[in-house]
């Protein structure tokens, strides 16, 4: 015999050195504890995995909104994005022919300065970066730049579908239009560089409207609910919900929450809706 395995299990290799075959090692005891063990470990790592999943797909958090301070807010105002800018606050409107954009005092509700948007032109959410502030209208598929504090208007531009919310993060500009997309622009060029898809334990959250940039989360009313989601910009996942439920309004002339602004000099965080008595300055949730 000069090689291969024996009926026995034992074979003789060339050079005459004697083996164990694979068919014996196969049935010792040492590797079948081996094999059950790692057939343990799999299903361990299997079971792990299901309950990895299985976590990951509750739905986020929700913590009531704490008041901490109110603020007067013009109940002729049909809100459509707040935003902090040079220690002013900033206001767009919507509606045809009452839209536009206003510089407000927060402490009294003054309005210091006002641009009106002319029909047919619906505005929308609105965004401060690089000395311009950008505006959206709903359905035109047109936004409008200009320069801040002078409210010059510079350029107009286009984008696809409709258009409603805006925040930045002082480099890109985000965009919401109604769905569980945010989209990422450049602000130099007015360009979409990227889309974000927002979800909430593997399912689209859809309405997103106005948005705010908020301690490196993205902030996002979401429509026809007193619900703020709380946005992971890297992934979109929702980490938690502020339930804006609560919040005195005159329900008989106000319409939806709609309106978030973080004053990132003074740490403070206010929201408001369309058309309510009041702006309310919030606690913002720990991260």
């Amino acid at each position: 015999m000069t090689g291969g395995f024996a009926p026995g299990g034992i074979g003789l290799v060339r050079g005459g050195r004697f083996f164990v075959s694979v068919r014996m090692i196969a049935t010792t005891p040492a590797y079948c504890q081996i094999r059950y063990d790692l057939i343990v470990f799999a299903r361990i790592v299997v079971a792990l995995a299901a309950m990895s999943a299985a976590f990951s797909q509750q739905p986020a958090p929700k913590v009531p909104a704490k008041i901490v301070r109110t603020f007067p807010h013009d109940t002729q105002a049909f809100t459509q994005g707040l935003e902090f800018s040079g220690g002013a606050l900033w206001e767009s409107t919507g509606m045809v022919g009452r839209s536009g954009i206003r510089k407000v005092q927060l402490e009294t509700g003054k309005v210091l300065q006002e641009l009106r948007l002319s029909p047919p032109y619906f505005g929308e959410g609105i965004t401060i970066v690089a000395g311009k502030l950008f505006q959206l209208t709903w359905q035109h598929q047109t936004g409008l730049v200009y320069e801040v504090p002078s409210l010059k208007f510079v350029k107009q531009f286009s984008y696809p579908g409709e258009g409603w919310g805006l925040t930045n993060d002082g480099k890109n500009i985000y965009m919401s239009d109604g769905t569980a997309q945010i989209r990422v622009i450049d602000p130099a060029t007015q360009r979409e560089i990227r889309r974000i898809n927002v979800r909430d334990g593997g399912r689209p959250v859809a309405n997103l409207n106005e948005l705010e940039w908020v301690r490196g989360e993205i902030y996002a009313n979401i429509w026809m609910t007193d619900t703020i989601a709380r946005i992971r910009p890297l992934d979109g996942t929702v980490i938690g919900y502020i339930d804006c439920a609560h919040l005195p309004r005159d329900r008989e002339f106000a319409d939806v929450l709609n309106g978030i602004a973080y004053d990132p000099v003074g740490r403070r965080l206010i929201v408001t809706g369309k058309q309510w008595a009041r702006i309310y300055e919030i606690a913002i949730p720990n991260p």
